[in-house]
């Protein structure tokens, strides 16, 4: 479903936009050409006094998995979120060690105490941290869109299955450009 209508009380949700992350390669589109997206959408929230989130991931949940680990031992500043996003002193940010952003974090509670029902969700991996994000946010009541030109994987096959068949059973889906017309 093409995005139609944004609630008043809309969140941005940007997922993952660390350093480690943008590092990797991705698909459809560059690390750098989500981040941007997500700039921007940022900037546009704000101008309408909307709160925007940025979730950075700084450990793996405990348990046994048959894939390894990517890149060996991290840098010391794998975790920071990247400058180009321009993060502000009004902007929440929350740390999650889980691949979604509400498991174990404070961001239902964030997001409940400003009134937010619906959120927009961009990031990296599109299959990982943003559709384990939007799930949750759907499950926990909040109508869901996902900029879908904002969001990459590092195997195209896997973004594409959750923009094609995940993202529309939870909500709607739109472009960066739709989704900025929308907020007026």
């Amino acid at each position: 479903m093409t995005v139609t209508t944004l609630d008043p009380k809309t969140a941005l949700v940007v997922v993952d936009l660390q350093k480690a992350v943008v590092a990797l390669p991705t698909a459809p589109y560059p690390a750098a050409e989500v981040v941007a997206r997500s700039a921007e959408l940022a900037a546009a929230f704000r101008a309408k006094g909307l709160p925007v989130v940025f979730v950075r991931v700084t450990s793996g949940a405990p348990g046994r998995t048959e894939a390894p680990m990517r890149g060996g031992q991290p840098a010391a500043d794998w975790a920071d979120l990247v400058p180009e996003l321009g993060v502000q002193d009004g902007d929440i940010v929350v740390t999650k060690q889980q691949w979604g952003a509400f498991h174990a974090t404070d961001l239902d509670l964030q997001l409940r105490r400003r009134g937010v029902t619906q959120v927009v969700v961009t990031g990296i991996a599109t299959s990982i941290g943003a559709e384990s994000t939007a799930r949750a946010a759907y499950e926990h009541g909040y109508n869901v869109t996902v900029a879908v030109d904002a969001v990459a994987d590092m195997d195209e096959g896997a973004h594409r299955n959750s923009v094609e068949k995940i993202f529309p059973r939870l909500g709607e889906t739109g472009t960066t450009e739709a989704i900025v017309k929308l907020l007026g």
